[in-house]
């Protein structure tokens, strides 16, 4: 629990008072490998942040999967659209290791940021990073070769290469298996 108290306080510190809720309102789950967290069709109850493990962002379009993002320690990570709105979400959140995770539900959620200004002040300056650093992404790596998608990734997410299929990996940089194989190798 004290990672996420501690990735809270990186974005705002919180009194004791609200740690202490913290710790009462957010429950420790497990995950095993390929265990969705998230199903499409399905509401997102919850938020996770992700105490040790790796979890994949997904989409079905047309009977494939597309991998969307990859999830390590010390990270938050929900389906937004579904968990905000409540309503089904479009995507899964997959469990690509043995995952353990900090979760707290919708309405646990909306007691924190109606009844601790802390916590609330938190979320909004947690949202603001993340959409920030979204959009930079989206943008960046539009420019980027493949090439340079996997590179980028191994700098961010280092723990992709033991964690993540390699036709994941793939299908996230919209490359061939055989494509990425070209790239690893000429990076080695």
């Amino acid at each position: 629990m004290r990672d996420l108290l501690d990735y809270i306080n990186s974005f705002q510190k919180l009194d004791s008072e609200t740690e202490q809720i913290v710790q009462n309102l957010f429950v420790e789950e497990k995950f095993r490998k390929d265990e969705l967290l998230v199903e499409a069709g399905k509401i997102c109850s919850k938020v996770f942040f992700i105490n040790s493990g790796f979890v994949r962002r997904y989409i079905i379009n047309n009977g494939q999967e597309t991998t969307v993002w990859f999830y390590g320690n010390k990270q938050m990570v929900t389906s937004m659209p579904s968990f905000f709105g409540q309503k089904p979400a479009f995507e899964y959140l997959e469990a690509c290791v043995d995952t353990s995770v900090y979760s707290i539900t919708y309405n646990n959620d909306l007691k924190l940021l109606e009844e601790y200004p802390l916590f609330n002040k938190f979320h909004i300056k947690q949202l603001r990073y993340f959409l920030a650093g979204v959009d930079e992404i989206n943008y960046r790596f539009k420019l980027m070769t493949a090439k340079e998608k996997y590179v980028a990734m191994l700098t961010f997410v280092p723990e992709i290469i033991q964690k993540a299929k390699l036709k994941h990996i793939a299908s996230f940089l919209d490359i061939s298996q055989e494509t990425l194989s070209r790239i690893r190798a000429s990076i080695i």
